[in-house]
């Protein structure tokens, strides 16, 4: 046999297991499953010398991290198991509480600001930065607000149909509440702003919105980014990361600035082919700041060399083009935009960890999905993981096959019920002269019985 046979082959296999009904579903999990296992083990790698300085316990943050992981699966199985509709009624509620939450710590913090509290404190609820502390429990508001968004804007987006190519439908109500989250996640949150602003333009060009509106959008997130730099906020830190991306190599830039972005290109260089041997890393002794957060891709690099860097972005390319398969083959439109807007957050997200880590980017802080830790970030991306496999579960050809060959009445109560063989996502119909007042459906009506009313083309109609 030839090469060129052989390779013909593998193609024609290849093309045989991803025609499969339930292809776009194991591909989805397998792929976000190898990356929680990578990521639990490089935080664990990456935090065991800190914890045991702290702490006297290597395990004690990768438990934490494990619990939040747990977490996270238990809402991958809710969120498979969910219908399409449920996750549409879900946008709105989840946006109310997202914005309650940021408005409850921008409060917080700037009345810490203005020396008009002690302490960003009410009640049982703290404030610190980037995170509401309520009880013994720490969340992260702007991580909750990426799939409220996804949610809401996909709803909103298939209401609307094709009337997107009007400005005026897409002002209100789309963009006059994503440009009050911007407000509310931007001042505190600059590398979680850029996250959102790639999840929304990713949706609205996925809704078809024309070309013009990304034009007028441009000039919008352009002027407001820069505000948002120039805005005097924790000593001008976002106008200082630019200016340290940009300055990258100067003497004063690797003595100050520049440290952190060195020092991880340093552990990408340390590792070479083959890597240093899991858990051998040097600079996880204090020498790389954050190594377990932004940069555990220079963990990684460092650890596993650039055979360990490669799988990792295989398996992210994988994930990104199975969301992106399932948002194409999917039928109805709030579950294309649904799957198309996570799938914008998770690579995107992806995009600036990396960029920033290997120099490419300026660093923003945001975490590397599945692998970074952090327990609201992982939460999150593994509930977005379960819509999209509830999405894939529903798509036509699996739905069809799953209902043909159902699985043990077992299987589904304990894993997943059967995906609807239709559009289950659309929103019932408005009853007949709903939302008018009673003397026009009694003016309706009186002309449906004498026969006088409207055309289709706006004449008068006469009985016959």
């Amino acid at each position: 046999m030839t090469t060129a046979a052989a390779r013909t082959g593998s193609l024609a296999a290849l093309r045989g297991l991803l025609a499969r009904p339930l292809a776009s579903y194991y591909l989805l999990v397998s792929s976000a499953g190898l990356l929680l296992v990578i990521g639990l083990t490089m935080v664990f790698s990456a935090t065991s010398v800190k914890a045991y300085a702290t702490d006297g316990n290597p395990f004690a943050l990768i438990s934490r991290q494990a619990l939040y992981a747990l977490v996270g699966l238990l809402g991958f199985w809710l969120c498979q198991r969910l219908p399409g509709r449920t996750f549409r009624v879900l946008g709105f509620p989840f946006m109310v509480l997202s914005f309650a939450a940021l408005a409850l710590l921008d409060t917080l913090l700037a009345l810490k600001a203005f020396h008009l509290l002690p302490a960003p404190r009410l009640g049982p609820v703290y404030a610190d930065a980037l995170w509401l502390h309520i009880g013994p429990v720490q969340v992260q508001p702007a991580e909750f607000a990426k799939l409220s968004l996804v949610l809401w804007a996909a709803d909103v987006l298939a209401r609307k149909g094709s009337a997107i190519v009007n400005w005026r439908a897409l002002t209100r109500p789309l963009f006059l509440a994503v440009g009050a989250l911007f407000v509310l996640i931007g001042y505190n949150d600059f590398g979680s702003l850029v996250v959102l602003l790639g999840l929304f333009v990713g949706m609205l060009w996925v809704a078809g919105v024309r070309g013009r509106v990304f034009g007028g959008m441009a000039l919008l997130a352009g002027a407001g980014l820069a505000g948002l730099l120039a805005l005097p906020g924790k000593s001008g830190y976002r106008l200082e990361r630019i200016t340290s991306y940009l300055g990258a190599g100067s003497a004063t830039c690797d003595a100050n600035d520049c440290y952190q972005a060195n020092q991880a290109r340093y552990a990408l260089a340390d590792g070479g082919w083959f890597g240093v041997g899991l858990g051998d890393a040097s600079l996880k002794w204090g020498w790389l700041p954050a190594g377990e957060n932004d940069f555990i891709f220079a963990i990684i690099g460092e650890e596993l060399g650039v055979v360990g860097c490669t799988v990792v972005l295989v398996l992210l390319g994988v994930f990104a083009y199975t969301g992106l398969r399932i948002a194409r083959r999917v039928t109805d439109p709030f579950r294309r935009l649904a799957a198309a807007g996570a799938m914008s957050w998770l690579i995107v997200q992806a995009v600036i960890n990396l960029g920033g880590v290997v120099g490419l980017l300026p660093i923003t802080g945001v975490p590397l999905p599945f692998i970074s830790d952090g327990g609201s970030a992982l939460v999150v991306t593994l509930a977005a993981v379960g819509m999209l496999a509830s999405f894939a579960r529903a798509e036509p050809d699996a739905a069809r096959a799953l209902h043909a060959r159902p699985p043990a009445r077992w299987a589904r109560l304990l894993w997943a019920p059967l995906p609807p063989l239709g559009d289950d996502t659309t929103p019932p119909p408005r009853p007949r002269g709903a939302g008018r007042p009673p003397a026009a459906r009694a003016a309706t009506g009186s002309a449906a019985r004498t026969g006088r009313g409207r055309g289709p083309g706006g004449e008068r109609g006469e009985r016959r």
